[in-house]
């Protein structure tokens, strides 16, 4: 039988960096016992953004921060939009160049990951942030 279920995950940033969620994804996939369909995940947010990476070496996580910041230099000469300080046009630009939206399959009521696969919050502010994290399952 179809169905279909909402969750709403909030994650407390303090910064930027990426924060794994992929444990407590597929712990409410299993809690609920879905068995096959898929996922959508959405971030309610302009300023940070979803991303699928490796989740066994830090230094990849290092690395893609030093590459987005160099990519998006804090400069606030080089952008109109300055409202929220140094970081707010960067953050928009990184969050355009990533995803708002990643949607997985879920399999035997697990999710369908690589082995060295995790889903992040890809946080571009340097303030703390509370970020709004929609789970959308279709499935059975």
């Amino acid at each position: 039988m179809m169905r279909q279920e909402f969750f709403n995950l909030e994650i407390t940033t303090n910064g930027q960096k990426l924060y794994e969620f992929t444990d407590k994804t597929d712990n409410w996939i299993k809690e609920n016992n879905f068995n096959n369909g898929i996922i959508n995940l959405s971030i309610l947010h302009t300023s940070a953004s979803l991303i699928i990476q490796e989740n066994a070496d830090p230094d990849v996580q290092t690395d893609l921060l030093k590459y987005f910041d160099k990519l998006v230099p804090m400069e606030n000469k080089l952008y109109l939009h300055t409202a929220e300080g140094k970081d707010d046009m960067p953050s928009h630009i990184k969050s355009a160049l990533t995803n708002n939206q990643i949607t997985l399959s879920i399999k035997n009521n697990s999710l369908l990951l690589g082995t060295w696969q995790g889903i992040y919050l890809f946080e571009h502010k340097i303030d703390n942030q509370n970020r709004k994290i929609i789970h959308h399952f279709v499935g059975n």
